[in-house]
């Protein structure tokens, strides 16, 4: 069975560290680092552009018991009713299963909940497969962004919105 709930970042540090340690692949690719706890900090961090806790959820799904995937979904960006992904992570153990369209198909539901009439993630030039995943949940390009700093690394990061 599959649960996906709100993360505490108290009682879930180990477990998001954990996830990050089995995802050590999209860190790396991402930041050019491995995994540490100062990920798992930022993870928990509240969205730069968030006025609160509550503007940002962190999301964990468990299979088993375990966790396999997480999420940062913001609220208020770009525009004000928007909804932003910041992040969908799943362990490379469990990609190809399923688990990134669960919870995609959670965090619209959340969104639309909420009256966003937009949703919004950005997707790394370097990672094609994720790219793919998005158009095929639905989410098209609407802006190519400037190279930007990331750890070690240098993005194009472009920005893909689904309506809702």
């Amino acid at each position: 069975m599959t649960l996906i709930r709100a993360l505490d970042p108290d009682a879930d540090a180990a477990a998001v560290r954990h996830l990050f340690d089995r995802a050590a692949d999209y860190i790396d690719l991402e930041t050019g680092e491995d995994p540490s706890d100062a990920h798992v900090a930022d993870f928990f961090a509240p969205a730069p552009f968030a006025t609160g806790p509550a503007e940002t959820l962190k999301l964990g799904m468990f299979s088993g018991g375990r966790l396999d995937a997480i999420a940062d979904l913001a609220f208020g960006f770009p525009e004000t009713q928007d909804a932003f992904i910041g992040l969908l992570l799943i362990a490379a153990d469990r990609r190809g299963h399923g688990l990134g369209h669960l919870f995609v198909d959670h965090m619209v539901d959340v969104a639309r909940a909420r009256h966003a009439p937009r949703l919004f993630i950005a997707v790394l030039e370097a990672n094609p497969k994720a790219r793919a995943f998005w158009e095929r949940e639905g989410f098209v390009q609407v802006l190519k962004g400037p190279p930007t700093q990331m750890g070690r690394r240098t993005h194009v990061r472009y920005r893909m919105e689904r309506k809702l």
